[in-house]
């Protein structure tokens, strides 16, 4: 007799949920915020408000993506807005400092995510320390890291395609971050959802105990999870540099607690074996159309803030009294 929730659980859906359960919240919260910024907001509603939105977000939606992907194995990277950080600042001193071709140094830059990425997965499968304590610990070197390749300068004036990158719209509205942000939701959709690979990144975060007894390998899903993040916050820290022309080392400061907020807000369990691609994406625009309204509006960005901690203890909590309804159901044997 196999019970139905190991069944699930090895198919990396939880018992009781569905692509559908998992973004039907987000999906209620984005339209009535959409409503409700439409009634009070005189041009709120407009097509080129809500490009305007898509690519604004485009940088924390990368950094959610990547997020995403750990949290449904059950952990956490707080490291990504100092690895986006580090990434841009080599990108600039490959470019700047040592004086090599920029789509090289673009490339350098990209590998900083990898490299951290690998670090922290190694850092929680093979050293069993708890994700918040590896990933914080690269948060203090990358951001350390950072600092010391230029002595704590700024790197300014990169090449205008570079910046083109933010401001030339293809397409009559879509710029090169936004189409990005596009590729990067769809292959990543692709993955979680129609590989085994990353069926069973879900499955080690539903339970990594029988991932093992079902033959998954957990360490090494757990390393490719935190590869993806750190791959995905480098990508997002060529993309600031180029919306900002310079690479700083403060770039990305708080970014994680975003990219966590997004994930969260989509209806990616902190608990991990659970979460969606569409709803990441969901979460990245609940957030965009909250400071884009509100902008609109003049309300204080400190009130923003409020607000999405506000959102995230709400998306928290009706997670786990959902948890605990499916956990009180009783699961019949078959």
């Amino acid at each position: 007799m196999v019970n139905r929730s190991v069944t699930s659980t090895l198919s990396g859906i939880p018992v009781g949920k569905t692509l559908r359960n998992i973004v039907k919240g987000p999906i209620v919260g984005l339209l009535a915020l959409i409503l409700f910024f439409s009634v009070i907001t005189p041009g709120f509603f407009s097509f080129g408000n809500f490009i305007n939105i898509f690519n604004q977000i485009a940088i924390w939606g990368v950094l959610a993506l990547g997020m995403t992907f750990v949290i449904i194995t059950g952990g956490v990277d707080l490291s990504v807005g100092c690895v986006l950080g580090l990434s841009s600042m080599m990108m600039g001193y490959s470019a700047e400092y040592l004086g090599l071709p920029f789509p090289l140094a673009m490339l350098i830059g990209t590998l900083v995510g990898p490299i951290a990425g690998l670090i922290n997965g190694l850092l929680v499968s093979k050293i069993k320390l708890p994700p918040f304590i590896a990933t914080l610990s690269m948060f203090y070197v990358a951001r350390g890291l950072a600092n010391i390749i230029t002595d704590g300068d700024q790197i300014l004036n990169y090449p205008a395609w570079f910046i083109g990158f933010n401001y030339t719209r293809y397409l009559g509205f879509i710029t090169v971050s936004g189409i990005v942000f596009l590729f990067l939701v769809g292959s990543s959709l692709f993955f979680l959802t129609k590989t085994g690979t990353g069926r069973n990144l879900l499955a080690v975060g539903g339970s990594e105990e029988v991932a093992r007894l079902s033959g998954i390998n957990v360490d090494r899903h757990l390393i490719l999870a935190y590869v993806i993040s750190g791959t995905f916050a480098a990508i997002a820290g060529i993309m600031i540099a180029s919306r900002v022309n310079a690479s700083e080392p403060a770039q990305g400061t708080t970014y994680e607690l975003y990219a966590i907020a997004i994930a969260v807000i989509g209806g990616t369990s902190l608990s991990g074996g659970e979460g969606s691609i569409l709803g990441t994406l969901i979460g990245a625009f609940i957030i965009g159309i909250l400071n884009n309204g509100l902008n609109l509006n003049g309300i204080s960005p400190f009130i923003q803030t409020i607000l999405v901690g506000v959102i995230i203890v709400f998306a928290v909590g009706l997670d786990m009294f959902s948890r605990t309804r499916d956990s009180s159901r009783p699961h019949h044997s078959e």
